[in-house]
């Protein structure tokens, strides 16, 4: 699967998602970018899944025109240390989750 993380999500993150293929926001040149404008680039791209922190992600994108699924992490900080615990059911998600859908994923 071919996943986009957000510039929020710490790089060293991309470790914790085996047999992807993973690319960061600055990786691709698309630093600074809105989530609406990232979602239409992701596209062509060919990028399946987009990774953030953004809770406000789902009130502000029309996830189903994007045809992009997205997974959001809810943990206190986007810090590394409260991120990786959340990694397993993160995995898990990424077996399941359809285009245009939202998974949160909490402790």
């Amino acid at each position: 699967m071919r996943i986009l993380l957000d510039e929020c999500v710490p790089r060293p993150l991309k470790r914790e998602l085996p047999g992807h293929d993973v690319h960061t926001v600055p990786e691709m040149g698309w630093s600074g970018k809105k989530n609406g404008e990232l979602l239409q680039l992701m596209v062509p791209e060919k990028f399946e899944v987009f990774l953030s922190v953004d809770q406000n992600l789902r009130y502000q994108q029309n996830l189903i025109a994007a045809n992009i699924a997205v997974v959001v992490l809810v943990a206190p900080t986007n810090r590394l240390v409260d991120l990786l615990p959340l990694m397993p059911s993160v995995l898990i998600a990424l077996g399941t989750i359809q285009p245009g859908h939202l998974v949160e994923i909490d402790a």
